[in-house]
């Protein structure tokens, strides 16, 4: 479908891959929302074809495909060729991931085939295109796990990322509070363990209480440690943010974790997104295990 939107930016091409059931439909459609030119599973022998007419037509500045499974054999010449339309166009890969039982979960819901056929175990497909796309998910400039984004999560995702800033030159930055007991988040680019605080489930009359609530706030805010972390890590953020906007990173993930994600890690990452906030940054905040 033809863009819509800002004509004027230089030519980017974004190429959409993961496992099938990921949400790539998802990500091109928000793309194909704030301007690029979509197409959905573009042959490979079309693809540099395609990088070029991007390159050089007035009319499409931004286009994004998706390239998957569906290839097949051809698949395994696609490292090659992304390297060298990478030297001709700014070019951007976007990697959707998903856990395996989610993937299960959701074609069985769904009742679709995989792309790689019935012959096989659902698992067992499953895990065979993981290990199929494992060389394509290094060369990836965005790693996404969708296993606990929905539709909405997801496109908010991509058009926070892709869509030009308004203010040019600010950084988009997610702080996220999570628990190891639910594994780390995929898409950190930071992460720091607060389980070295005093923890409030161990408290009868804040267990049941989350980070959110002043009571288990006061409870974690009260130590020392917590004073000299929270100084410490803002120290070292209004460091590193400005070096990461210089070198054109457009988001970063601050990932903050304790054991179930309730209490310790919500509580300090509210107090960071705060402290990041006043400081002038674009700043969202997530609380991923907080009803677990």
């Amino acid at each position: 479908m033809p863009p819509r939107g800002n004509q004027d930016s230089a030519p980017e091409l974004v190429i959409i891959t993961g496992l099938s059931g990921s949400g790539k439909g998802t990500v091109l459609k928000a793309l194909e929302d704030i301007g690029y030119y979509s197409v959905d599973n573009m042959p490979l022998d079309l693809l540099r074809k395609f990088a070029e007419l991007t390159k050089d037509s007035p009319n499409i500045r931004r286009a994004a495909l998706v390239v998957d499974i569906r290839e097949g054999g051809q698949l395994k010449e696609f490292p090659a060729l992304y390297g060298q339309i990478r030297q001709k166009i700014r070019t951007r890969m976007v990697f959707l991931d998903t856990d395996d039982r989610t993937l299960v979960r959701r074609y069985s819901e769904t009742r679709r085939p995989h792309p790689l056929g019935r012959s096989k175990n659902l698992m067992a497909s499953v895990r065979a295109e993981r290990r199929q796309l494992r060389s394509i998910r290094e060369l990836a400039d965005h790693v996404i796990n969708t296993s606990e984004l929905n539709v909405h999560e997801l496109r908010r995702r991509i058009i926070d990322t892709f869509e030009p800033p308004k203010n040019e030159g600010k950084l988009r930055v997610y702080v996220m509070s999570f628990g190891f007991r639910h594994g780390v988040p995929q898409e950190s680019d930071l992460v720091f363990d607060v389980r070295f605080l005093p923890n409030p489930n161990y408290v009868p009359s804040l267990k049941k209480l989350t980070g959110r609530s002043r009571a288990v706030a006061r409870f974690v805010a009260g130590f020392p440690q917590t004073q000299q972390f929270l100084s410490r890590v803002s120290d070292l953020l209004t460091f590193l943010l400005p070096y990461y906007t210089q070198e054109g990173k457009t988001y970063l993930t601050i990932s903050i974790g304790c054991t179930g994600g309730r209490h310790r890690s919500v509580m300090m990452a509210e107090e960071i997104y705060g402290r990041l906030k006043k400081a002038g940054y674009a700043v969202k905040l997530n609380h991923r295990d907080i009803e677990k």
